[in-house]
């Protein structure tokens, strides 16, 4: 008779969704924040996405401003030491600027673009990460201004007419 060993169990990977955030990513929101970027969006596409697992829109006034922001996304990358997979500037005007940094891929895009090729819409399933902790700052309710109070104004004397 053959003894049956048992097998030991498979390790299970790490669900996608638990995944801790990489200390990239609020360093790479900071620096779109910090230069201007609109509409900045993070995304947590582990778990619908073989190439990444974190996926940030963000959108650039024009051309010069799409470079600033790769510029300034390239220091704070290297200063990480996180190697840059690939990087797709477009072709001059393209609109759209894409960085690959294994983990976390980044796309900045012309407004028009943004519009254009709707990616939150693509993955429309993922996570959105709340932007506020990403970038440290409290989410504070919104409470209502107090009215003003108007101090009394002192009214100057009348001048008299001179004669």
């Amino acid at each position: 008779m053959k003894s049956k060993t048992a097998k030991p169990a498979k390790k299970r990977a790490t669900p996608a969704a638990s995944k801790p955030v990489p200390s990239l990513l609020p360093l790479v929101c900071r620096a779109l924040d910090g230069k201007k970027a609109g509409e900045l969006r993070v995304l947590r596409v582990g778990e619908q996405s073989s190439i990444t697992d974190f996926l940030i829109v963000a959108t650039g006034t024009s051309e010069p401003h799409l470079r600033a922001l790769r510029v300034e996304l390239e220091k704070v990358i290297d200063a990480t030491g996180t190697r840059i997979i690939g990087m797709d500037t477009g072709e001059s005007g393209s609109g759209w600027l894409v960085i690959d940094a294994f983990d976390v891929m980044i796309h900045v895009l012309t407004q028009e673009n943004r519009e254009r090729y709707s990616l939150e819409n693509l993955w429309k399933d993922a996570e959105e990460l709340s932007l506020d902790e990403l970038l440290g700052k409290e989410s504070k309710p919104k409470t209502r201004a107090k009215p003003a109070v108007r101090k009394p104004v002192k009214k100057a004397p009348a001048k008299k007419a001179s004669k």
